[in-house]
Order: structure tokens, then sequence, then C-alpha cells
């Protein structure tokens, strides 16, 4: 059972409202957004914040999971707690409907992230072949070690025969046969959660196979009992984090480590002289290319009366660009539309995952041009560029093409540019913080962290992520949280859109540590940037570990500190917070964050309170079993504090177990 100082914390949620002021259209935090709106507020213009309000009272039995739609007989609703009313008509009980639904959703974002990592895979093998000539190995240096965690002899030999190697396991993780593990997954586990999984028979052994089982495993009269279909959903999961190890650390081979970075957030990079052209979705293999076609092409847009291409990042296409190439990052998922409306926007290439189909219905009331590029993603009346890797390059500059057409025609009476934006500095991979903290500990940087936390300098680590989700006013949720965080000393790392509210606010900015952080903190930044006084802008408040597929980084950062302090990664003062969670893909990294031992805090309640087991599975069951449970919690200070709790009891413990251990000289208990 998880246990909290605070004995008015619980298993469940406050009495906090699951949906905030469902009437109220005004669901934007943003003050980017906030400002957009209220200049096109005569206009009438439909977007997804109406929509939420228009939702509005939504079905009880699907929020809580009760509701059947996997055969056709259906739907099946739970209505009473007894009688025929009770069960579905094959007889599922509301335990076998909700975790079937749940794990389906875990299915989906496993499907998706791997989508996204299959992709990049392709591409590597493609320029192999020869066959993708506009890519190239970037950072050999990440090939070396990706090639030895995985076991892959190097020595005396050429990056392309060890990246050929590499690409060989990563196929083989997708559609592996035999029953080993999966290889980009075991590669960096501990020896404890690797003991954990194949005691509990959840070590996934390929991706495709973990997806597909699981939708085999909750089909229409296939497993009922709710443990065995939960701990189905684990093992996809788990394969999610295959998945994301896949693409994050190949896309680091091909493109490059981030670094630390200065760059600009918020609706005011629009520029008004120049192209704009917003990069949409997840897949860096296509963004790099519009990048680098950006920039070979400025001749052609100062030819057509602007300054230049201005290339802008929405959702995680805009981290990746972000992190990489210092690409402004425009607005996250929800605001996305709002782009748009700007006026300025002369095109939006969009590949997939998080775009919205209403960008095309808004771009049609202006001179934007909507353009598809994936096969498995297209709009309706939207263009559609077949983006292809033997010509990628030439399929970015016909992007590029298109919208220097259409600023041609851009309506100046239209443009409606808000002047919210701000500085920020991102791009801090693993390998970015430790080249950081070994300027203090050479030999040991990661000890830097993990020391500064046992002296209570540091309350403990906390990954950011997760979606945008209109149950609450956007960004709200992510803000508070973190605000609430750091002033109580917590080092914070983020992705994905928590990473796009807070470059959005400003919050990724040196000058933020003064205004925000507890003493703990800034001590802790201080320190750091004395010993590096190459980083000329300072440390920010939150780091910008990359997209939400560059979760993975968040857990190398895990392992690492766990590794150092000697212990597995349920003993971690290390947390998780997705306070806006909507997607299928934040419901399989949090089940995976709770697998892997880690207390996971998510500020939107997902559809399992229609059963009290499965309820409780999700967050006391899976404490005693894995080690990290759920936090479910809708007012995001009250998260904060549980999570904090969370971190309190972990360092607490880890501090008496370690000075016994001293004491009487013996090795550290792995018992408690």
């Amino acid at each position: 059972m998880p246990r909290y100082r605070d004995l008015t914390h619980t298993a469940r949620p406050s009495d906090a409202p699951r949906v905030f002021e469902p009437k109220n259209p005004i669901r934007t935090t943003d003050p980017g957004a906030l400002q957009m709106l209220k200049m096109v507020e005569e206009q009438k213009i439909e977007t997804v914040f109406d929509r939420a309000v228009a939702q509005h009272p939504q079905c009880a039995f699907g929020y809580k999971g009760i509701c059947c739609r996997i055969c056709m007989a259906g739907p099946c609703r739970v209505k009473t707690e007894e009688g025929p009313g009770s069960r579905g008509l094959c007889g599922a009980s509301a335990y076998t409907i909700v975790s079937r639904n749940i794990v389906r959703l875990i299915a989906g974002g496993a499907a998706s992230h791997s989508e996204h990592a299959r992709h990049v895979l392709h591409t590597a093998h493609a320029m192999l072949e020869g066959h993708a000539p506009d890519y190239k190995i970037e950072s050999p240096a990440k090939l070396q070690k990706l090639a030895q965690d995985l076991g892959i002899a190097t020595l005396d030999r050429a990056d392309a025969d060890i990246l050929r190697d590499v690409v060989e396991v990563g196929y083989a993780d997708f559609g592996r046969y035999q029953d080993r593990p999966l290889a980009f997954l075991d590669s960096f586990l501990t020896e404890g959660r690797r003991k954990k999984f194949l005691a509990t028979n959840i070590m996934p052994t390929a991706i495709d196979k973990s997806v597909t089982e699981l939708i085999a495993q909750t089909a229409m009269g296939v497993d009922s009992d709710p443990v065995n279909i939960i701990f189905g959903g684990l093992k996809c999961s788990l394969a999610d984090l295959g998945g994301e190890y896949i693409g994050t650390k190949l896309s680091d081979v091909m493109f490059g480590i981030p670094q630390p970075i200065v760059s600009e957030a918020n609706l005011g990079v629009i520029n008004e002289k120049m192209v704009n052209i917003a990069a949409h979705g997840h897949n860096p293999v296509l963004s790099e290319m519009i990048v680098a076609a950006a920039r070979a092409m400025k001749d052609d847009a100062i030819a057509a009366g602007a300054e230049g291409v201005n290339v802008v990042g929405i959702c995680c296409t805009g981290n990746e660009l972000l992190m990489r190439e210092g690409v402004y990052m425009a607005t996250s998922s929800a605001s996305q539309e709002l782009a748009i409306l700007t006026g300025a926007l002369d095109a939006m290439v969009v590949d997939i995952q998080c775009i919205y189909p209403a960008v095309q219905t808004l771009a049609e009331c202006y001179h934007t041009k909507v353009i598809t590029t994936e096969a498995i993603m297209k709009i309706p009346n939207a263009q559609h560029i077949a983006f292809n890797t033997a010509t990628a390059l030439e399929d970015a500059k016909k992007v590029i093409g298109i919208a220097i057409k259409a600023f041609k025609n851009r309506d100046p009476k239209k443009v409606n540019i808000p002047s919210e934006k701000h500085s920020i500095v991102a791009g801090f991979s693993v390998e970015a913080l430790m080249e950081i903290f070994s300027k203090v500990n050479p030999d040991r940087p990661i000890s830097v962290l993990t020391d500064a936390i046992l002296s209570g300098q540091l309350k403990g680590v906390v990954l950011m992520a997760g979606c945008n989700n209109l149950r609450r006013p956007q960004d709200e949720g992510h803000v508070a949280v973190l605000k609430e965080l750091v002033k109580n000393d917590v080092f914070v790392v983020s992705t994905g859109c928590s990473s796009g509210a807070y470059a959005k606010f400003g919050l990724m900015s040196p000058l933020a540590v003064e205004e925000y952080a507890g003493e703990g903190l800034k001590s802790f930044f201080k320190m750091l940037e004395a010993a590096n006084p190459q980083l000329a802008t300072g440390l920010p408040l939150v780091f910008h570990c990359g997209s939400c597929v560059d979760n993975s980084r968040g857990m190398d950062l895990a392992i690492a500190m766990a590794n150092e302090l000697g212990v597995d990664t349920p003993k971690v003062p290390f947390a998780a917070s997705a306070p806006e969670a909507m997607h299928e893909k934040a419901v399989a990294i949090g089940s995976w964050c709770v697998t892997m031992g880690l207390p996971c805090h998510v500020g939107s309640m997902p559809p399992v309170e229609g059963s009290d087991l499965v309820y409780g599975v999700t967050t006391q069951i899976a404490h005693d079993v894995f080690g990290g449970n759920f936090i479910l919690e809708m007012d995001p200070v009250i998260g904060a504090r549980k999570i904090l709790d969370a971190l309190e009891y972990r360092s607490w413990k880890l501090n008496v177990h370690r000075k016994a251990a001293e004491k009487f000289e013996t090795s550290l208990a792995q018992g408690w």
C-alpha cells in the first residue's frame, strides 16, 4: 500500500470537480491562446474549446468504464449492483468490462508510439541500403553506446555495419517469434525489474505481438479475469516502453543528441513578415527535412516578398525540432487550431498523432494549406504529399513551395498575431544532463543528483508528461503541479505537451528559477552553474527532455539513479505526473511507469471507477506487486502534495537503510 505523511491523502481523489466548470468556454490559461481568442471573439469561430463545452454532460457509463462496445450485441452498460443489469449480455461483470476497456487504451498507446519508432527504424534501414540519401549518422558515439548495450560488437567496425546490426535487433523486437525478451527493453533494465517481470510473466518478447495478443485477449468470449487482463495490459505497456526506446535512441543516432539550446515559445513566434510553416505531429523523420528545405529555400521566399521561411513547431514534432534545431515552439495540442486563426500561418504540415481533423475546417476560412504526409493519416479536403525517405528533401521542398505560394494569397486584414512569446532554454537529453553533472563529479556524474537528494537539498525527481485535457482549462494542471513541486525543491524534467506548457509560460527560463524555485533547488542550480561557466544562459526551472516518445529519457534517468544508489527503481525518489492526460499513449506511459516502480500522478480520471476491484489494483495493489501506483487526483495542488509525500517516504526509507548499512558495515538491504 502507498503511504502518505498527510493522513488526509488516500487512494481516493479529493472532492475537486472531475470537470472544471463544464459550460465555461474559456478553457485555456495559455496567455497567447487567450489573446488569440479575444482577437477573434466577434467572428464566432468554432474551436476545440467550444466543442468541449458542447460535449457536456458526458455519458456516465463511458466515464466510469462500464460501457462495453467490443461486440455488436451491445453496447452493454452495467446499470445495477445485482441482477441481470449488473452484467453485459455475455455475463461480463463490471470488473471485466472496466479492465478490458482500460487495457485496450494501453494497446492503442503502444501501437501509436511503436508506429513512430517503426518509421525511424525503416528510415535507418533505407539509409543503410542506399535508399535514403538525405539522411546520415549524426551521432556515432550514441550508436556505439547503443550497440554495446544491445550486446553488439563495435571494435574495429564501421558505423554503418554497427547500425545494420542495431536495425536488425530493432526489427526483431517488432516481430520476434522466439521466447526471448524484447532486446531494447531488456538492455537497460535493472536486475530487480528483470526478475520481477519474468516472475510475473509480463516480460514482452515482441511489440506487435504484445499489441495483437492484448486485443485478442480482450475480445468477446476470451479473458474475463480482471487481474489477468491487467497483467496483459502491463506487458503491453512494457512493449510500449521498448518502442519508445527504439524511437528515441535511433532518432539520436540519426539526428543528433540534443544539447542545451536557446529558443522562443508561444504564438507570438509566428512572424508576419515571413512564410510561416507549422510542423505538427510526432515524426522527426519528416520534420527534420522540412527544416533543411526551409533553410535551402530562403531565396525563394524572399522572391515572393517574404523575409524568409519561419518553421514553427506544434505538439511533439515541435518538441523534436526545438531540442535539436532550436525551432520556435508555437503552441501545444489543445490550441493547435489557434495557429491558423492568426491568419499568418501559410501551411501546416502534419504527420501522425494528436492532429485535430478540425484544422482543415478552419484552414478553409483562411489561405492556410494543410498538408498530410502519411498513408495512415489523411484529412478530407487537405492536400496530401506522400512522404518518401528516398526523396525526402525533394518532398520537403514541395511542401515549402506550397507554403510560399500560399503566402502570396495571405489576406493582411485577417492577420492577428498575439504578442505573447518567451525565451526558453531547452534540449536536455540525459547525456546533456550528465555532462553538466560531470563538471562537479567527473567520475560519477549522477551522484551529483542523488547526493543532493540524500542530503535533503532536493526532495527528489519528477518527470512531467502528458497531454492537454479540457476537463480543466488548458495548461492549468501542468503549471500548478510544477510550481508546487519546484517550491518544495524537486528537480523536474518534462516531455510532450507538458513541456509545451512550460515553454509557453516562460517557465523553461533561468529567470523562472529565482521566482518559483525553493532555496534547496536554487542552491543546487547555482552549484551547477558555477561548475558550468560555458552555459552562458544559466539553467532553466524545468528541463526539457523532448517529445512524448522521449519519456524513455526519464526512465534512463531513474535507472541511472537506481544503479548509483544500489537499489531497484521502486526505491528511488522519482515520480511521474500527467496532470492533463488524454491520449491512449498517456495510458500506456503511465502504466509502464507504475510497472517500473514509480508513483504516477494522473490529473484526469481514467475510466476505472466503474469497478472498485480495478480501481484498487491501479491505486493500491500495484504498489505491493511492482512498487509503483497511480495517484488519481484532479486538484493539481493536492496531486503535487501527494507526489511530495511519495518522494519524502522513499527518501526517508532510503536514508534509514543506508545509515544502517554504514553502521553495521553491511551491504544495503533490499527487502523494504
